[in-house]
Order: structure tokens, then sequence, then C-alpha cells
């Protein structure tokens, strides 16, 4: 990956629709040479896909939570991730290393429902959860540049 493609990636990331000729501007190629490289990108699974960002509070899930999760049994397997990724309100779940196994990200419409997911998840283990009151930024993933 060179200087290009990073700019084409920071572009991208910080507006996926916008034109092929804007994304040249940015890069300083051409068109044509601009749609051969993102083409190349996502062939070699460096953009994985292509979508737009909704506000969660926007379509009624305001509540977001981090939930620590601590299991005796090993959670790095097919049937846990099976079982996760079966509970849609969970958004991202990682297999981590420290006092717990595991760290879920949740997003739900109020803490009715987040109390029913805690509930699911203690079929895997004890967990520890976090609210959030306020996100200050995001940040989309960092570009390193040549």
């Amino acid at each position: 990956m060179d200087q290009a493609d990073a700019i084409l990636l920071a572009e991208l990331q910080r507006d996926a629709a916008q034109p092929y000729t804007a994304l040249a501007a940015a890069a300083g190629l051409s068109t044509a040479a601009t749609h051969e490289r993102v083409r190349k990108l996502r062939e070699r699974g460096v953009i994985r896909r292509t979508t737009i960002e909704v506000d969660p509070a926007a379509v009624g899930n305001p509540v977001l939570a981090f939930v620590l999760v601590r299991s005796e049994r090993w959670v790095g397997d097919e049937d846990t991730r099976a079982a996760l990724a079966a509970i849609e309100e969970i958004e991202e779940a990682h297999v981590i290393a420290g006092t717990a196994s595991l760290l879920v990200k949740i997003r739900t419409a109020g803490t009715t429902e987040l109390q029913d997911v805690l509930r699911r998840l203690h079929e895997v283990g004890s967990t520890e959860t976090i609210v959030v009151l306020e996100s200050f930024f995001a940040r989309p993933v960092r570009i390193t540049r040549p």
C-alpha cells in the first residue's frame, strides 16, 4: 500500500459515497486509476464493505453498554461465537486477555432490553457492565501512511 492508497482509504472512510472524480483529485490520480486502485483494495480485502453510519438513537437504540464477560471455560470457540452472534443487540464481541474472557459492545432501546441481553450473556459467564452516558467521538480505522 502506498501513499495514494492511504489517501483513498482515508477519503472513503470520511465519505464512501463521494464520486471517483473527487477521490481521484484527493489522491492526485486519474479517475480510471482511482477506480482500479479501489477495485484492487476490495479484492485484497483491505476494503471489507461499503456502508453508511446510522445514528443509533435516531433509530431507537440510545443505550450503549460495554460488558466484560468472565468465564471459567474457553470462550474462543465457534459455539460461543454463534451464541453471541445470535443476540442481535450485540454489535461487537472480542476474545480478550486479562481478568475477563470477552468484551462485548451492546446497543439497546432501553435498560429493560439491556437487562434481557445481560441475562442471556450469563449463560456464557459472569458479567460486569459499563453503561455509556455520553460518547465524545469514535474514530474510523487509522490509516498508516507509508
